[in-house]
């Protein structure tokens, strides 16, 4: 009889893993950054049943007042508001916390409205204008360097000074100015029309003012690129600048733009927030955090939960999109991809 000769197991080789992929894996390994990711999305989805909690559990409109409005405490009816010459409200105090989602949860504000549903809703303007301006900024600051970067020479110098004339100017006074001007007069951009008191007002100045901080370090990352071998070998052999910029620039820049997202997204909730604590940001009859707390500011002694409540919840939301931003910064390290880049 013949050996016989055993077989050896040949296995494919495993595939290996993708940058995109290693990068979620190592974000989803990381703790904390799940931890965050996970508050922020409890508290998307919370504000996005806002219409569910106020029509079916409170069954309160939480933009009307109800000044002459009752409500149900441990089976007695009691007003909503009562008369009061203490404390800093408008002759007025209303009704604190019950604890019972169905009757004011968290109390009245001075007109009579359910802090809790207005809290959601409120919620829903803040998240929507923070993360809608975090966006576009990074878009047009994307834009910006990497053409800027890329093409060096006069359009770099003419976009480098316009950058610089914003960046001149303090955040938070330059918004407030832009603010009055088009809370008063609107925007008309061509076929863009955008009407005073809208929510794009607030998201189109947000995003506007922030752009230097983001597109000046893209900036740099692109020069750096640019000097790269196989950036110069891609010009060296005749690709047209579109084909260099779209297969080798953008895709070395995107992982530091998606850094920059979730921190842009906190800085503006909360830029959003003080424009409208100062009355030049969200507009009545809509409802923000920002305008939550410039409602409860006259009651900060007699019924705190009011300005409390929004002020906590933008401080937990903006700290949790910082260390979900320093997850992802960590899980893509464009920095080590890119040595003597700026991130």
């Amino acid at each position: 009889m013949g050996e016989v000769t055993a077989r050896p197991d040949v296995r494919p080789a495993a595939r290996p893993a993708g940058p995109w992929r290693t990068a979620m894996g190592q974000l989803a390994r990381n703790r904390p950054a799940m931890a965050a990711a996970g508050f922020f999305a409890l508290i998307v989805a919370a504000c996005l049943c806002a219409p569910l909690y106020a029509n079916g559990i409170a069954h309160t409109d939480p933009f009307r007042s109800a000044v002459s409005g009752t409500t149900v405490v441990g089976g007695r009816t009691v007003p909503v508001l009562t008369p009061s010459t203490t404390g800093l409200g408008l002759g007025v105090t209303p009704i604190g916390p019950t604890w019972d989602p169905a009757h004011y949860f968290l109390g009245a504000d001075n007109q009579g409205r359910d802090v809790m549903a207005r809290l959601l809703y409120g919620g829903r303007n803040s998240l929507f204008i923070g993360l809608t301006s975090a966006v576009l900024c990074c878009l047009a600051a994307a834009v910006l360097g990497i053409v800027a970067g890329y093409a060096g020479g006069w359009l770099d110098a003419v976009i480098s000074r316009v950058l610089d004339v914003v960046w001149a100017f303090p955040v938070y006074l330059l918004a407030i100015c832009l603010s009055v001007v088009l809370l008063t007069n609107g925007l008309r951009l061509g076929p863009v029309t955008v009407r005073p008191g809208s929510l794009w007002v607030p998201i189109a100045i947000i995003a506007a003012v922030y752009v230097p901080y983001v597109a000046r370090p893209l900036r740099g990352q692109v020069i750096a690129l640019r000097h790269r071998e196989y950036i110069l070998a891609a010009i060296g052999s005749g690709a047209p600048v579109t084909r260099v910029m779209r297969r080798e620039v953008v895709p070395n820049v995107l992982p530091t733009v998606l850094v920059f997202v979730p921190l842009m997204t906190a800085l503006n909730m909360l830029t959003e927030s003080a424009l409208s604590f100062l009355s030049v940001g969200v507009q009545a009859p809509d409802a923000s955090w920002g305008t939550i707390i410039n409602d409860g500011l006259g009651l900060l002694y007699t019924r705190p939960a009011v300005t409390i409540a929004p002020g906590l919840l933008i401080a937990l939301t903006a700290a949790a999109l910082n260390v979900l931003g320093d997850g992802v910064r960590d899980a893509l390290d464009p920095g080590a991809r890119l040595r003597g880049g700026v991130v």
